[in-house]
């Protein structure tokens, strides 16, 4: 994550984003970091926030990802991918936009958002990335309140030139805290994966449903084809983790454990030195996940077995229909 700042002030934010933190990252510690990523022998690097754009230095650190031979992608929120960022982004090296929109109703997503503009300056932006050949996928928060809606998500994303669609299940951690009896019970959870994994097959977009390991549990039970991209639902710790704007990093953005600080060490030491990652990576879980038959491709939640287990993130991931036997 590269800065605290948003020009949002979303309601389910897990970093409660706003304003920026006290020593966040210098321009010079972050391609350090970048760097040490690269060496750690990561393909991809994301840039997300808060809201990424915000950043003063932001494109120059794309650039340097590019050079170092990753895949510099971003997480927004759209509002700023003027014609202008775009370009700059792309001449960057950029590879792709992570867009996030929420409902398809202006005045739902803009509510979400927090802003009254938010939705027409998104779907903007969009358009701004598809015309200026920038290639973007679409990111949406499923709540109780829009899951009747995301099936036309998929079939607006097809419409507007979007690559992907990435279904993000509520987590309440951050600001999400105060909003967590919006997220969907087990079953609705689990009928909306089985409807979203059916509809994949059909559609000219990929789907991702995120934080929802079991998806390829259900496309597997529906004998559904995921894309060779997908080799397993949670990725936490094993192929992926998150570093916050001041150094921390962490398994995933919706887990609190930290792995360590890479202004105390380097960060290809961190990840594979950490005792919380080398925890992970032993995949012992607890409770249904640890006797699932499905353990290998999908590996529950961390982050919800954590927030559910007292902070216990090798427990099982009660937030599954399949493991609560339903």
């Amino acid at each position: 994550m590269t800065t605290n700042r948003c020009n949002l002030h979303c309601k389910h934010c897990y970093q409660n984003a706003g304003f920026e933190k006290n020593e966040e990252l210098t321009t010079q510690e972050a391609k350090t970091l970048i760097d040490s990523i690269a060496r750690a022998g990561f393909k991809i690097m994301i840039f997300s926030g808060g809201e990424a754009l915000m950043r003063p230095d932001i494109t120059g650190l794309i650039a340097h990802a590019s050079a170092r031979g990753l895949r510099p992608v971003v997480g927004t929120n759209g509002t700023l991918l003027t014609p202008e960022m775009v370009k700059e982004l792309k001449e960057a090296g950029a590879m792709a936009m992570g867009i996030s929109l929420d409902s398809l109703d202006p005045a739902k997503h803009n509510a979400f958002r927090g802003d009254p503009d938010a939705f027409d300056l998104t779907v903007q932006g969009m358009k701004n990335c598809r015309e200026l050949g920038l290639p973007f996928q679409i990111h949406t928060t499923v709540m109780d309140w829009n899951r009747d809606e995301i099936c036309d998500m998929i079939d607006f994303a097809a419409g507007i030139g979007a690559a992907a669609v990435y279904l993000f299940f509520l987590i309440p951690v951050g600001r999400g805290e105060f909003i967590k009896e919006s997220a969907l019970e087990v079953q609705a959870y689990e009928e909306l994966l089985q409807t979203v994994m059916k509809k994949s097959a059909g559609v000219p977009v990929l789907i991702k449903p995120t934080c929802a390991p079991q998806f390829m549990r259900v496309a597997k039970q529906l004998d559904v084809p995921v894309s060779r991209r997908f080799t397993r639902g949670c990725l936490a710790g094993l192929s992926y983790c998150i570093v916050s704007p001041v150094g921390i990093v962490r398994p995933c953005a919706y887990m609190t454990e930290e792995a360590g600080s890479i202004r105390e060490m380097p960060f290809e030491r961190i990840w594979k030195e950490s005792p919380l990652f080398e925890k992970l990576r032993t995949r012992q879980y607890g409770g249904a996940c640890g006797g699932c038959s499905y353990r290998d491709i999908c590996g529950g939640c961390r982050a919800r077995a954590a927030y559910y287990h007292n902070g216990d993130y090798m427990a099982e991931d009660t937030y599954c229909a399949y493991g609560l036997g339903l």
